[in-house]
């Protein structure tokens, strides 16, 4: 038995189902890779079963995503589950990258776009150019912040926006302020 909260059950299977999706791996090519049965894996996305954090483990690994993605469902009211996503209820997410924190402010994975609150620490850089087969707009809350998107460099600052259509790009906060950003991502990458 797992150690998620009922509040879980509701959103795990939809996110499991939206990332194996999105990532394009079949029911029966991930219950492979996890050494476990399509049946089971199909009651996980359907939330009949609820699997334990070692199989939680196994999956977050399997979908390149960080296990706090998957464990840290909300306990929110009944009446905002899936509509409403309290400030002190975001799950973190991405945290693979020193000075970068991330937020899921979506309530789940299941629809066409997923919404990020990414905080970028002073002095903090992407480790290397990502390319992601996503379509992304970003809205700078705060600070400041240096962009390569493709081959064109950019400095962004409080109440700018930019896009990114599958293309490599980096950030740098090379500034002396946190830059606070949200991201919305199509389709969800986390």
């Amino acid at each position: 038995m797992s150690h998620l909260s009922p509040a879980a059950g509701r959103t795990l299977g939809a996110d499991l189902r939206a990332l194996r999706k999105a990532r394009g791996v079949t029911l029966a090519a991930l219950a492979q890779r996890l050494g476990r049965s399509v049946g089971w894996l199909s009651q996980v996305e359907r939330d009949l079963s609820q699997p334990p954090v070692s199989d939680l483990r196994g999956i977050a690994g399997a979908l390149d995503v960080p296990l706090s993605l998957l464990c840290a469902h909300s306990d929110a009211p009944d009446a905002e589950v899936g509509h409403i996503v309290r400030r002190n209820a975001r799950r973190p997410i991405g945290a693979r990258t020193p000075g970068l924190t991330e937020e899921l402010v979506s309530p789940d994975l299941t629809d066409a776009f997923e919404v990020v609150h990414s905080t970028f620490a002073p002095g903090a850089r992407a480790a290397a150019p990502q390319v992601r087969p996503t379509q992304e707009v970003g809205f700078l809350l705060s600070g400041r912040l240096d962009l390569t998107i493709a081959t064109r460099r950019f400095t962004v600052g409080a109440g700018d926006s930019f896009r990114i259509r599958g293309e490599p790009f980096e950030w740098h906060n090379p500034y002396a302020i946190p830059a606070a950003a949200i991201w919305v991502i199509a389709p969800p990458v986390y």
